[in-house]
């Protein structure tokens, strides 16, 4: 991990006990948390569905998941233009809905991740009074020769922090929806 990078005791007992990467040699490693404005269900019903990430990730223009959806599980996806990448074949890891935490692996695909590796995990906590939820995103990747491992988790960490932006308007927007019930007029 980079440091704690102003993170909470809170976020780094989290991250401590759920995200224990051990970046080799030639590895980089990184942590980034999002805080969310809807209640741990509403985000972890888009964030389980190893089959459907182009629900909130921007980047994923198809995904094909061949079978049941189990850990070792596949899938194919398809990138949209405009990144260095086109398909990336991906291994579920864990799904424990009970303590809301999604893994993945890369294990093929046309991009330069190579033996990418990420946890997602999901944590209730109150924002200005309302259930929202903290939400940890965690890797560890090869760097590719030519890179240094700065310029590598810079790359990987603006894709995450794109995913999550996403993630917390998807999910909030549901949530916005979920709490406008009509007023009944008398």
């Amino acid at each position: 991990m980079n440091g704690n990078g102003g993170l909470s005791n809170v976020e780094m007992e989290y991250i401590r006990r759920h995200h224990r990467h051990q970046p080799g040699e030639n590895q980089c490693a990184s942590a980034l948390v999002k805080h969310i404005r809807a209640p741990v269900p509403q985000v972890w019903s888009l964030v389980r569905r190893f089959d459907q990430p182009q629900k909130y990730k921007p980047f994923v223009s198809r995904c094909v998941v061949r079978g049941n959806l189990e850990i070792g599980s596949l899938r194919e996806v398809d990138v949209k233009s405009g990144l260095p990448a086109t398909t990336s074949t991906e291994r579920l890891e864990l799904l424990d809905d009970n303590e809301h935490i999604l893994s993945i692996r890369i294990i093929g695909g046309d991009h330069r991740l190579r033996n990418y590796s990420s946890i997602m995990s999901l944590h209730p906590e109150i924002i200005d009074g309302r259930p929202g939820t903290l939400v940890i995103e965690s890797f560890v990747v090869d760097v590719p020769e030519g890179n240094t491992k700065d310029e590598t988790c810079y790359f990987v960490e603006a894709l995450i922090k794109c995913n999550l932006k996403s993630l917390a308007d998807v999910s909030e927007g549901l949530a916005v929806r979920d709490r406008t019930e009509p007023i009944d007029r008398v």
